[in-house]
């Protein structure tokens, strides 16, 4: 019999942190969810009522840590002691660095990592003193091996994995209960392609193979109640191909990259230079977990799963992609 756990979930108004918050809705849960679109989040509150869990909302932008602060003390009122924080608020920018404005690298840098240190540290404020607890983080598979034209995304990611590290470290040194676990995510189908600021010709598509959101969102749940958690979690072929690449061939996925990822990031539709984005205001709109990309997702991830109880088998199909990577590169 599962516990009944109270979780904050960071990002939870659409997308991924959406699909998190309907997976632990249905286990019974009590959800606390932030982000800064109320009306989002209070439609997001009644999905996971309906699927047998209580919700709360508050809405802050978590690059205001006293904002963060504010929405944990307030969840801990009316849902109780924290046992769940997960970090997943993103923004991103599609842009050449070239073109790129240092405004848009700070704000991308306050929401996507100062965002996850500002949920840390209101987690850890109450978890210590108890000595329980889990921090899931949501990585990426562009926290290990960047890609182009996300320059400012895959920078964050990079400092989250960072950050984390020096946590763990930290609470092994305390003898801590308190646990951080990083999920690495791939290509999601997600809202966030249709909000996304992007200086690029045509709209943004996240690069195949793309997973319905519900794939990430039931590894969080599991390393939520794993009895022996890992300490990170990789989801999708592609997560770990590149990982595992990013270990071995690193140059050659330089010129792959530079070769193909700009045509990957781009579907045929134009984009309008018009189109709002969610880099400094919420869009209002209340589009729900998945994005516009259903017919292309996957709905199961075989490596998900494996990931769950990962070992050298993971890692051999690691190696096993990279081979297969190298040799598609050196025969362009």
């Amino acid at each position: 019999m599962r516990p009944i756990l109270n979780v904050v979930i960071t990002g939870a108004s659409a997308g991924l942190g959406r699909a998190i918050a309907h997976e632990f809705g249905k286990t019974g849960a009590r959800v606390g969810l932030i982000s800064r679109d109320l009306p989002a989040l209070d439609a997001t509150a009644a999905e996971v009522e309906r699927l047998g869990g209580t919700a709360a909302t508050y809405a802050a932008d978590v690059s205001d840590d006293q904002a963060v602060e504010a929405a944990a003390a307030s969840f801990e009122e009316r849902l109780g002691p924290i046992d769940i924080w997960v970090n997943n608020a993103m923004v991103s920018v599609f842009s050449p660095i070239k073109e790129m404005e240092a405004a848009e690298f700070r704000r991308v840098t306050e929401v996507n990592y100062l965002g996850y240190v500002h949920g840390t540290l209101a987690a850890l404020r109450r978890m210590l003193p108890r000595n329980r607890g889990r921090i899931i983080q949501i990585g990426s598979a562009l926290a290990v091996r960047s890609i182009p034209l996300q320059s400012a995304y895959c920078a964050t990611k990079h400092a989250i994995v960072g950050f984390t590290d020096s946590l763990r470290c930290e609470l092994y040194h305390d003898s801590s209960d308190v646990k951080a676990i990083v999920v690495h995510m791939p290509a999601m189908n997600t809202p966030q392609f249709t909000w996304v600021k992007s200086r690029l010709p045509n709209l943004p598509q996240p690069v195949p193979p793309i997973y319905k959101p519900e794939v990430g969102a039931r590894v969080v749940v599991h390393a939520a109640f794993a009895s022996m958690p890992r300490r990170e979690y990789w989801v999708g072929g592609s997560t770990v191909k590149a990982i595992v690449g990013q270990k071995f061939i690193p140059g050659l996925l330089d010129f792959y990259l530079g070769k193909t990822g700009y045509k990957a990031q781009q579907s045929p539709e134009p984009d309008s230079p018009d189109r709002p984005n969610n880099v400094w205001h919420s869009v209002s709109t209340d589009l729900g977990a998945d994005g516009p990309f259903d017919r292309k997702s996957r709905s199961f991830s075989l490596e998900a799963e494996v990931s769950k109880h990962r070992g050298w088998f993971v890692f051999g199909c690691g190696l096993i992609g990279a081979a297969f990577c190298a040799r598609k590169i050196l025969a362009r």
